[in-house]
């Protein structure tokens, strides 16, 4: 349940048409959110979100392959509205926070798919296991905010199995199945601020 997909909030940056100008950008926390949801008993889905989250990107304006990106999630900010799961979920059964108190994305690769669309390919690092992790989303127009500032925004999802990433605590149903699901979604809704020169 650990949506490292914070790191999704990256692609932001490289979608972007306004990044041809060059320049660095800044995730604006108080206005982007990375959520994740997984199935719970088989028959419902539980929804959380990390609420401590902070992401940069460079680009130098010529070619979207020189864009850079990093995110990094606080584990420890796991909110799913009920105070005993999230104090599991920071456990050593899932994100064993006290080991792994955050969760890192570095981009390796940025594709324009159609429209709008872009895949962002990179290194998601979670209970220290590092693995390639596709985010798929749209992005916003670049805007002048009433203070002078210029926004773009992206929304993205993507599916990671959390076994991948160490995560493997579960009990069996004696109907069969599993407790928790195996696979998480990751949604993230992004607003990054181009720092200003």
């Amino acid at each position: 349940m650990h949506r490292f997909i914070s790191t999704l909030l990256l692609m932001v940056l490289l979608a972007a048409p306004g990044l041809a100008q060059g320049s660095a950008w800044t995730l604006d926390a108080a206005h982007s959110r990375v959520g994740f949801s997984v199935r719970h008993l088989g028959i419902s889905n539980v929804t959380g979100e990390f609420t401590r989250v902070s992401g940069q990107g460079t680009f130098d304006g010529k070619s979207i392959e020189t864009a850079s990106v990093t995110a990094t999630i606080d584990t420890t900010s796991v909110n799913t509205r009920e105070a005993k799961r999230d104090d599991h979920l920071r456990n050593a059964d899932f994100l064993d926070v006290a080991r792994y108190p955050t969760m890192t994305f570095k981009s390796k690769r940025f594709r324009k798919t159609s429209g709008n669309g872009f895949a962002l390919t990179g290194d998601l690092t979670l209970h220290g296991v590092t693995r390639t992790v596709v985010l798929n989303g749209t992005s916003t127009p670049v805007v002048k905010d009433p203070w002078g500032s210029s926004r773009v925004g992206a929304s993205a999802t993507t599916t990671i199995n959390r076994k991948d990433f160490g995560l493997t605590w579960n009990k069996a149903l004696e109907s069969g199945g599993l407790v928790v699901a195996e696979e998480v979604t990751i949604t993230l809704d992004l607003e990054f601020v181009r720092d200003a020169k």
